[in-house]
């Protein structure tokens, strides 16, 4: 499914490319099923930080199988399952990954849901640990909660002993933040707000979270949620600002001033990079926790290689709840 030119799902194409093949240090995959998400919608339309050259498929996270291993690799064999993100180029049938970048599927795990959880869980424990040193007994508000990264903060901060709000924009997507286990749920409306609408939303956050303010708060939606989110933070609380699906927020910075509190940026894929230890075991931790029932990555809606771009669409439109996936193989 390559992107051929810059726009919407609609100028994807569903077309035959030749079979990649696995240089030094890379593992040939068939991709199982290839994960969706937000840099997907932007990637396409030369919107991202990253650009890469046309023609290219969509898709930054697989799940798959080794078909042939490069020279220099060790520790795959032939057969092997794996989940990976790849920056781009996962809705496709066969591909080549770096092997650094691979990790193994567990047995008798679903690559579907496989697929759905470097992204979200990886990017949310580098988040919640690294950059929110979120501590059990704190308050976590998370924005966006039903999305995918949201249910993954959800999770993740009620696995770390913290009292979680949920902020959504629905009461279905309340309930699907509080069957992952969120203490509390909010409503918001639908931004763009003017300065009285905003300030019944500073208000509203201040009510879920209680007197004491959230002592993390991560926002994944940006844009106008922003700056109400803020002025509901504790006394030297951490912001963390993980994505901007609503725009980029102008924020004013006498309230960082006023609350003595941090806006932190969360990179998680400068990141694994810089720091690929520190990465592999937070994925070793999302695996431990995804085995015992702790964490598990909800799927929303599935799609065939062939729509590919409605996936895209169906993310683009905020209609999802939890992961959007195309199934492959």
């Amino acid at each position: 499914m390559l992107s051929t030119a810059p726009g919407g799902p609609e100028t994807l194409a569903l077309t035959e490319i030749d079979a990649p093949v696995a240089g030094k240090g890379q593992l040939g995959v068939r991709v199982l099923a290839c994960a969706i998400n937000y840099p997907d919608v932007l990637i396409i339309e030369d919107k991202y930080q990253m650009r890469p050259p046309r023609p290219f498929a969509p898709g930054a996270e697989i799940a798959g199988e080794v078909m042939a291993v490069g020279e220099g690799v060790g520790g795959w064999e032939v057969g092997d399952r794996l989940i990976a993100v790849t920056g781009f180029g996962g809705l496709v049938e066969q591909m080549v990954v770096d092997a650094a970048r691979a990790f193994r599927l567990p047995d008798g795990a679903d690559p579907v849901a496989g697929s759905a959880l470097l992204m979200t869980y990886a990017t949310t424990i580098h988040a919640l640990k690294d950059r929110g040193q979120l501590a059990a007994g704190q308050s976590l508000l998370v924005l966006g909660a039903a999305g995918g990264v949201g249910l993954a903060a959800v999770e993740i901060g009620k696995a770390m002993g913290a009292r979680v709000v949920a902020a959504v924009s629905s009461e279905d997507k309340a309930e699907a933040a509080r069957a992952a286990g969120a203490d509390a749920t909010m409503l918001y409306g639908r931004a763009p707000f003017d300065k009285e609408a905003s300030r019944a939303l500073a208000e509203a956050f201040k009510d879920a979270v209680g007197p004491g303010g959230a002592d993390v708060i991560y926002d994944p939606v940006g844009g106008d949620y922003c700056e109400p989110a803020l002025r509901s933070i504790a006394w030297e609380g951490r912001y963390l600002v993980v994505g901007f699906p609503a725009g980029i927020p102008r924020l004013p910075l006498n309230l960082t001033l006023l609350k003595s509190c941090d806006v932190r940026g969360v990179f998680w894929g400068g990141f694994a990079v810089r720091d690929p230890a520190a990465n592999a075991a937070h994925v070793a931790q999302l695996l431990d926790w995804w085995q015992a029932g702790t964490i598990t990555p909800r799927i929303d809606r599935t799609y065939p290689l062939a729509e590919g771009g409605a996936a895209i669409r169906h993310l683009a439109e905020r209609r999802a709840v939890g992961k959007v996936v195309v199934r492959i193989a």
